[in-house]
């Protein structure tokens, strides 16, 4: 049986999008297809084994989350200097 899905995470400014996607791109590779659209990132996960594919959505996840904070955090450095 083949698992697949589509996660799609759209952002306000295309460059905000781009980090993003850079950023998860080292990642995912082996793992997760991803396309870059303007705002958009649209990730491909496919899997044979149940365990495997929730693994590796909690991992996009918890890095998209991470790779956010990380540029939250830098905009505000450079917006107090």
């Amino acid at each position: 049986m083949k698992i697949k899905s589509n996660i799609k995470m759209k952002y306000k400014d295309p460059s905000y999008t781009e980090i993003v996607y850079k950023s998860l791109e080292v990642d995912n590779e082996g793992f997760v297809e991803s396309v870059l659209d303007e705002n958009l990132i649209n990730f491909k996960i496919e899997s044979d084994k149940l365990g495997s594919f929730l693994a590796t959505a909690d991992d996009l996840i918890a890095s998209e989350i991470l790779a956010e904070e990380i540029i939250r955090k830098t905009n505000q450095k450079d917006i107090l200097k």
